[in-house]
């Protein structure tokens, strides 16, 4: 897998594999407050399965980290999931303001792009979304491959400094855009 090229990665998983991937990355926040519940209730057994379902690790061949290294884990996906959160609310927009503009937006459209007509108002709103939701979707499957990565020390691989130092930078750059998009409210 590592010598593979990302074509090679993309054909092997199709579309499919693509919006698994990026569907897990969605779930990591609740995951992560989920299984740091299962671990601080006694229940690590489970909280390695959940996690090796989000991984997309087999977990009858990894082998089984502990309740502290399943706590850990779970404190430093908190991150990522906040991460997440900004892609997700690109593909809730996506559906809210493309797909389904007419029914939340009224009218009149005289001043709407594609106006004045409803059709108009809705073909251009969604035609313009499309680009951000493909844009949302990738951003969640490269935060699951961080995951990914994140997660080797959990099953038993070696994993740098790299994922953290950019989860850190991803984290801080969020942060920035959710006050900056706040801000123009």
């Amino acid at each position: 897998m590592a010598g593979q090229g990302v074509a090679a990665r993309v054909v092997r998983g199709g579309a499919a594999g693509f919006l698994r991937r990026a569907g897990r990355a969605a779930v990591l926040l609740p995951v992560a407050l989920a299984t740091t519940g299962l671990v601080l209730a006694g229940r690590a057994d489970r909280a390695a399965e959940w996690w090796a379902r989000v991984g997309g690790e087999d977990p009858a061949a990894a082998r089984r980290p502990g309740a502290g290294r399943l706590l850990g884990h779970a404190l430093v996906c908190v991150p990522l999931g906040l991460i997440a959160l900004v892609p997700v609310g690109v593909e809730v927009l996506f559906v809210l303001r493309g797909v389904l503009y007419p029914l939340v937006e009224s009218g009149p459209y005289d001043h709407s792009w594609g106006g004045p007509t409803m059709a108009g108002a809705w073909a251009v709103h969604f035609l313009v979304s499309l680009p951000f939701a493909a844009a949302g979707l990738g951003a969640l499957a490269l935060l699951h491959r961080l995951h990914h990565r994140l997660a080797g020390r959990l099953w038993g691989r070696r994993a740098g400094l790299g994922p953290v130092l950019v989860t850190l930078v991803t984290a801080l750059g969020c942060a920035v855009l959710v006050v900056a998009w706040t801000h123009q409210l």
